[in-house]
């Protein structure tokens, strides 16, 4: 994808159990004397498309005076944990030692990237129950809500805009009084006042951990158990490279509960209907991952297949194909192999240019030429069809079209997106949460449902500067997953949300955007 999109974030769970819960694996095997901590830097490394602002760990162990310990700070797991400097990691390891420890890896689309907003989120307390630490991933729609109704009661306080320390406050608040509460019944609790998208990992300093996903599973949680081991993440991927073979995924409204040293599945929260966000198979998963039973590889290679089963411009000889790097390769790749045209790499990525997507418009086009190279070589003469994943802002994208023309030599350009336009703003954890920023919204009128007509698709394609232009549909990106529609979150392609909150945050952005008042993102107002 040429646009960076911030998403928040990647969680993950080890815990060796009391007994066995499972049969003895690869992954079982890597745990010496019972310390998982060893091995979740590994895990959260397979999580680094999920966020790269920061890293953290949170550990259990009852044979040290600080039951609960926390590690974080900015930047990548690698960095964070200074991989490349073994002394210096095997000290935070042994420091962090223990049976049982969660772990993120942060984007931010709340707050600040300060080391304080890294997560984990600790909170100490004399009594056990009441000190925990726990790891996000997601969005809480209703989360300024939440926030007002807490500082209205006497003497609350908040030192942060996010909603990771609005849920710290909602945790310890049904952790008061003097009987230790049932961890499935605080759940059951939260889902009763949260409206967004939210998984977490919980442990406390009785040695209790829980690994929950929200009732609408909008975004992926998985796990595992070998021997004494169960392990969790929010991807597939990070659990098979650890050694698991047989891989689950929470069902939405599900949590599980690890008590006393036990594992048990227990129901938080009913689940009416899923609303899977797309955006993990078109864009944020890892290539590799499985999610909720769909490879991520498999569906955007059927994306390519389907926008090649759509092509009506004529293929010849001076026809190629170029991905966007990386994450619109699969889809290219299906794509060239059903026209018959070759798939190359006629843009080069530097890796080591910081994210597009944090920087302003014109500083954006600046950092593109640097980030995407072209070459003349592989471009020159060339009919270009270049293949993305999805257009949210165009900027970069409009600014590599057009290098591709004069620093490449390309005699057309032509954009193929593996995905419908992204017409409404995110509420649930996509850091796109205006109208304005959006490019689809200044083409298409206000009712749009889709699909996009070939008068407006002529018009986005002279705003990109490019010869022709043609999206998925939503029922072409229903087939790609193979899930139905009525599965999946439409918000951000149809303008139809699957919370009350989502409604609401869309009235608000549609007034903002008419009165020329996006100074924030819609959901922190």
């Amino acid at each position: 994808m040429s646009e960076d999109l911030r998403h928040e974030c990647g969680i993950a769970a080890l815990y060796w159990l009391n007994k066995p819960a499972g049969s003895q694996g690869p992954a079982s095997r890597l745990v010496q004397n019972g310390d998982v901590v060893p091995l979740l830097p590994g895990v959260l490394l397979d999580l680094q498309n999920r966020g790269q602002l920061a890293g953290g760990v949170s550990s259990y162990n009852p044979n040290r005076a600080s039951l609960i310990q926390t590690f974080k700070d900015i930047g990548t797991v690698s960095e964070a944990f200074r991989m490349s400097h073994p002394s210096k990691h095997a000290a935070i390891l042994q420091r962090l030692s223990g049976p049982a420890a969660i772990g993120h890896t942060r984007y931010a689309t709340c707050g600040v990237d300060l080391v304080s907003h890294a997560q984990p989120f600790e909170r100490h307390h004399g009594r056990r129950w009441k000190w925990f630490a726990f790891a996000f991933n997601g969005q809480l729609a209703n989360y300024a809500a939440l926030r007002q109704a807490l500082l209205a009661r006497q003497h609350y306080h908040c030192t942060q805009n996010t909603d990771t320390e609005i849920i710290m406050h909602q945790l310890s608040y049904r952790l008061r009084g003097d009987k230790r509460p049932d961890l499935p019944a605080v759940m059951k609790s939260l889902a009763r006042q949260f409206d967004g998208a939210y998984n977490l990992a919980f442990i406390d300093a009785m040695g209790d951990m829980f690994i929950a996903r929200d009732a609408l599973g909008f975004r992926p949680l998985c796990w595992g158990v070998q021997g004494r081991l169960f392990a969790a993440a929010s991807e597939s991927v990070a659990l098979a490279n650890l050694g698991f073979s047989d891989i689950r995924h929470l069902e939405p409204g599900m949590m599980a509960v690890v008590r006393k040293g036990r594992l048990s599945f227990v129901r938080f929260a009913p689940c009416r209907r899923e609303a899977h966000c797309f955006f993990e198979w078109v864009y944020f998963a890892n290539v590799a991952s499985v999610i909720d039973g769909t490879s991520v590889y498999v569906s955007r290679s059927r994306a390519g297949q389907r926008l090649a089963e759509l092509e009506d411009q004529p293929i010849g000889d001076d026809c190629i194909v170029v991905p966007v790097p990386d994450t619109a390769k699969a889809a290219a790749d299906a794509f060239a192999f059903r026209l018959g045209v070759p798939s190359v790499e006629g843009l080069i990525r530097n890796r080591y240019v910081g994210r597009t997507f944090i920087l302003g418009s014109d500083t954006r086009q600046v950092s593109a030429r640097r980030k995407y190279t072209p070459l003349p070589a592989v471009l020159a003469g060339k009919r270009v069809f270049l293949v993305e994943d999805s257009i949210v802002r165009s900027t970069t994208l409009a600014a590599l079209a057009d290098q591709i023309r004069r620093r490449g030599g390309a005699r057309e350009v032509h954009v193929r997106v593996a995905c419908p336009p992204i017409v409404s703003p995110c509420f649930y954890g996509i850091d796109m949460s205006t109208l304005g920023e959006l490019f689809a919204p200044r083409f298409v009128g206000r009712r749009y449902r889709g699909p996009l007509d070939d008068r407006t698709a002529t018009r986005m394609a002279k705003a990109l500067g490019v010869h022709s232009l043609r999206y998925l549909t939503v029922p072409d990106m229903e087939q790609c997953i193979r899930i139905g529609s009525e599965r999946l979150c439409l918000g951000c392609v149809m303008g139809q949300y699957p919370t009350p909150w989502g409604d609401i945050h869309l009235r608000r952005a549609k007034r903002k955007f008419r009165d020329g008042a996006e100074t924030a993102r819609t959901y922190e107002s």
